[in-house]
């Protein structure tokens, strides 16, 4: 299927870069184009890829334009109109989705596959975590880089592997799972799926790739079939007695015919804590020792950018994917958790996408209203065009107490004046960007004073 050469159209994205590094590290000459220049193209072409950031023809390498030699890997997130990817099409090269390529390696080695619409990256960073730190020689393909490895991909043998079941353009039902779980099933991506009955139809089909019901595990409360898991006592995995001491979650794991008793999870929000027990109940089931899991929790770092701690001094600064409302909530949820004593805390949020903005608008407005401030940066269109009518002002006249629109050149100013005890930044686009300048412009603030 996949030839000596493979050229990557949109090597930069995340899930396109792990796929990019198991190439590189197979022996294969990688190619790619990405539309930016990031860490992750800067660390592929450490290793040996060759990567340009020009949409013509022209910059395609000559030895790439050899059909017979050459295999290209596309996300579809790609633009239709892209010159390179029209010239591949047109001049009969192998093509294929990135999911089509994840989905033929995943028929080669034991599969542990996690899905939903949130907390798969987390998941599947945690479960990742604990089968490596259990002795399981694995090859995981994250949907983030985790702090622990310091990478999206791990390759340290086949004997097992963990992937991210991406939903978009329905990815998924490419893979090949012996094993998966579902974390979630909020509506998204409605400019792929049209409304929520749709989605949860192709979360079922998700589902029924792992015929036995025993090898997957549903979060307690959604309409698949499989082991249940959550805080239920009726639910088949679960965790009780919850506390939080020194910052941790302290608890007992549950199942059929596993018990582990004080459990330690570093990672904040009750949604962590449910993501940290399927991994739990997926490493059990290959045969990870309870004792190892139970090292191996302790020393989960996280994964950049879900609920990451920039700073804690003057003020906590966290930096988090959140690009829903329901993860919004997640996040007001766990900073009231961990930050009872705030007095106030604001939040930073980028929309991400015009059509997510369109369809989830109240859901936003509700969800910021939560905080002491909302300072609401234009919308990220990523793939898309604008929508007549749509933008961050859509959000800001349904919301309640206070909200501004910022321009970016504004968001400094505006976090000092605003002298909170905790500040989140939200969004999937380029909101990252902006956090570390912030960050050391407060701590020479903090120094200064």
């Amino acid at each position: 299927m996949i030839k000596q050469q493979v050229y990557f159209l949109g090597i930069g994205g995340i899930g396109m870069s792990a796929l990019a590094q198991y190439f590189v590290q197979q022996g294969h000459d990688v190619f790619g184009y990405d539309r930016i220049a990031s860490e992750i193209t800067d660390k592929l072409i450490q290793i040996g890829a060759i990567v340009h950031h020009h949409d013509s023809v022209e910059r395609i390498p000559g030895a790439c334009t050899d059909k017979s030699k050459t295999t290209v890997v596309y996300t579809p997130a790609m633009p239709e109109d892209s010159p390179q990817f029209g010239f591949f099409k047109s001049t009969g090269f192998d093509i294929f989705k990135r999911s089509e390529v994840l989905g033929e390696l995943s028929k080669e080695i034991h599969c542990l596959a996690v899905g939903g619409t949130h907390g798969k990256t987390t998941t599947s960073s945690i479960l990742a975590h604990l089968l490596r730190e259990s002795g399981k020689k694995i090859t995981a393909f994250l949907g983030g880089i985790s702090t622990n490895f310091g990478s999206n991909f791990i390759s340290d043998g086949t004997e097992h592997m963990v992937v991210e079941a991406d939903e978009f353009d329905r990815s998924f039902l490419k893979l090949h799972p012996d094993l998966l779980c579902i974390t979630s099933m909020d509506a998204d991506h409605l400019d792929i799926y049209q409304n929520e009955k749709n989605l949860e139809e192709s979360f079922k089909a998700f589902a029924s790739l792992v015929s036995n019901p025993h090898h997957r595990w549903i979060k307690d409360g959604l309409e698949v079939s499989g082991l249940s898991f959550g805080t239920a006592s009726k639910a088949d995995v679960r965790v009780q007695n919850i506390k939080i001491e020194n910052g941790h979650y302290v608890f007992d794991f549950y199942s059929t015919d596993q018990m582990l008793r004080n459990l330690q999870f570093g990672l904040p929000g009750a949604h962590n804590l449910m993501n940290a027990t399927v991994a739990i109940a997926m490493a059990l089931s290959v045969g990870c020792d309870p004792n190892a899991i139970a090292k191996a929790l302790q020393s989960f770092k996280g994964v950049d950018r879900r609920f990451s701690i920039r700073m804690k001094e003057p003020c906590v600064l966290i930096d988090d994917y959140a690009h829903h409302p329901t993860e919004i909530d997640q996040m007001a949820q766990s900073i009231q958790e961990f930050y009872p004593s705030s007095n106030k805390t604001i939040a930073v949020f980028q929309p991400h996408l015009f059509s997510r903005t369109r369809d989830f608008c109240d859901g936003f407005a509700e969800s910021l209203s939560q905080f002491d401030h909302t300072l609401l940066l234009d919308i990220y269109p990523a793939r898309e065009l604008p929508i007549t009518g749509i933008t961050s002002q859509s959000i800001q006249y349904k919301m309640r107490g206070s909200v501004e629109i910022v321009s970016k050149n504004q968001l400094l100013e505006k976090v000092v004046d605003a002298c909170p005890d905790v500040v989140v930044f939200m969004g999937a686009g380029d909101i990252a960007d902006e956090v570390q300048p912030i960050v050391e412009h407060l701590k020479r603030k903090s120094y200064v004073g």
